[in-house]
């Protein structure tokens, strides 16, 4: 076996490169999924990240509505080489359904910091540049707006004042709180067994 030192860099970088290249990954389907501006400088260059990957998976998986098949396949898979490599790194095996409910835990915990990140800062923008223009606001207004428009119909505006981001970070966070842990429990329980 080897050093301690050596496993936990090497599960440093894996969880590094897997995370960001999830991230883009992710990005580039919910923006896919919320019809963001596919010209924007920021959309095209999660496409020219993740292309490489997605575009021979999308030859032979088609896409299911505005669902695409594609990328969700591919974050699966690509989810549990991290957690397989991380275990490897550390002299450690789990069973494949493990891995799996592992990186769909991973998944939708990504999604939802992803969410809960993204709506903090359209909220910062609106308070500091109320109205201004660029690509990455635009994104972002695309992106949370699925969640954000449901929201303030439950909770109108008040004196002027959108509480609708407040009801989504806190209903988000109750998700993260009841979904991601016992799910992570779950994986674990299986992937030792």
């Amino acid at each position: 076996m080897g050093s301690p030192y050596a496993a936990n860099a090497a599960v440093f970088l894996i969880k590094i490169v897997f995370g960001l290249y999830l991230t883009a990954v992710l990005l580039r389907f919910l923006l896919g999924w919320s019809r963001a501006d596919f010209y924007n400088p920021v959309s095209q260059f999660l496409v020219r990240v993740t292309n490489p990957l997605l575009v021979p998976l999308r030859r032979v998986i088609p896409p299911l509505g505005r669902v695409d098949l594609a990328s969700v396949l591919l974050l699966l898979g690509l989810s549990m080489l991290e957690f397989w490599l991380a275990d490897l790194a550390q002299g450690l095996s789990a069973a494949p359904a493990g891995l799996a409910v592992l990186a769909f835990a991973s998944l939708l915990d990504l999604t939802l910091r992803i969410y809960l990140i993204s709506i903090l800062i359209q909220v910062v923008l609106s308070w500091m540049n109320p109205g201004a223009y660029s690509p990455v606001t635009a994104l972002l207004y695309s992106l949370n707006e699925p969640l954000l428009a449901p929201a303030r119909r439950l909770l109108p505006p008040i004196g002027g004042m959108d509480l609708s981001p407040l009801l989504v970070l806190v209903a988000l966070q109750l998700a993260s709180i009841l979904l991601i842990a016992p799910l992570r429990d779950l994986g674990l329980g299986l992937a030792g067994g």
